[in-house]
């Protein structure tokens, strides 16, 4: 531990830097789902309701994500309304990259599930190779902190186009895609609780699983009755999910309910 805590100085710099991410708690998944919902109705929201096309939304998304991870790496600690909008920003990235090897240059969904497949497993690969742990608890330096965010952007990116390719390629729709996924997920968390699978790869492999699930709910609850969803629109499904994210995070800022204990984040930073 001693060599870790020479790298960022005192007790006090430690604390300050260490902690940049939250605590996986209910908290953190409810919001993470939501968050892959509005993914996937915002960018649509901004695509096709506001007019501002595939390539327009890309730019304003891609320019916004820019912004907000600069303050991002900025901050020295975890701050919740940060944290999530560069997780609801990267969301909306994610299912642009997908939307974009679709629909501009026609690349097949199970073409590109491969692709961010290889490309997610090579970015695990460079971050343990570089900082011999994936703890998720530790982010405490700009390159940890880099290969975060970058793993983030791919599992978001991969998932939406698993989904896709569930719900529209094979034709199983957004109700079954999302049963499919909610039931993966709950076997997954069952064998992390029960240690049969390592807590790095379970906690991980839900991460990418959660972003077909939100967005199969917002399909399902946007997309008109004629295409299988039940109607609500983009632009209402996108009002309702982002007020629930802005109560949660408010609710979390104020509470600190998932601020990782200092003695945690130790632990997490020491272990490989």
């Amino acid at each position: 531990m001693g060599s870790t805590l020479h790298q960022v100085g005192n007790a006090s710099t430690y604390k300050n830097w260490l902690v940049k991410v939250p605590e996986v708690t209910a908290y953190f998944w409810i919001i993470k789902v939501l968050a892959t919902t509005v993914g996937e109705t915002f960018a649509d929201f901004l695509n096709t309701t506001l007019g501002f096309g595939l390539n327009g939304t890309t730019f304003f998304t891609v320019a916004a994500l820019v912004v907000a991870l600069y303050f991002q790496f900025k901050s020295n600690r975890y701050r919740p309304a940060l944290y999530w909008l560069v997780v609801v920003l990267i969301s909306i990235a994610g299912t642009l990259f997908t939307d974009n090897l679709t629909d501009n240059l026609g690349v097949s969904l199970l073409t590109s599930s491969a692709i961010f497949s290889v490309v997610l497993a090579a970015v695990f690969l460079a971050w343990h190779r570089s900082e011999k742990s994936l703890a998720i608890h530790s982010i405490y330096t700009p390159r940890r902190e880099a290969f975060y965010w970058l793993t983030i952007l791919f599992t978001f990116a991969l998932g939406t186009a698993t989904g896709d390719l569930f719900a529209e390629r094979l034709g199983l729709g957004y109700g079954v895609s999302l049963l499919i996924f909610a039931g993966v997920i709950l076997l997954i968390s069952i064998l992390w609780k029960t240690h049969t699978f390592n807590p790095v790869f379970s906690f991980w492999a839900i991460y990418v699983l959660t972003r077909p699930l939100g967005a199969s709910i917002g399909d399902l609850l946007s997309q008109k009755k004629v295409d299988g969803g039940i109607g609500l629109g983009t632009t209402t499904t996108s009002a309702i999910f982002l007020s629930v994210i802005l109560a949660l995070v408010i609710y979390l800022a104020k509470s600190k309910k998932d601020a990782i204990p200092l003695e945690k984040a130790i632990q997490d930073s020491t272990s490989r």
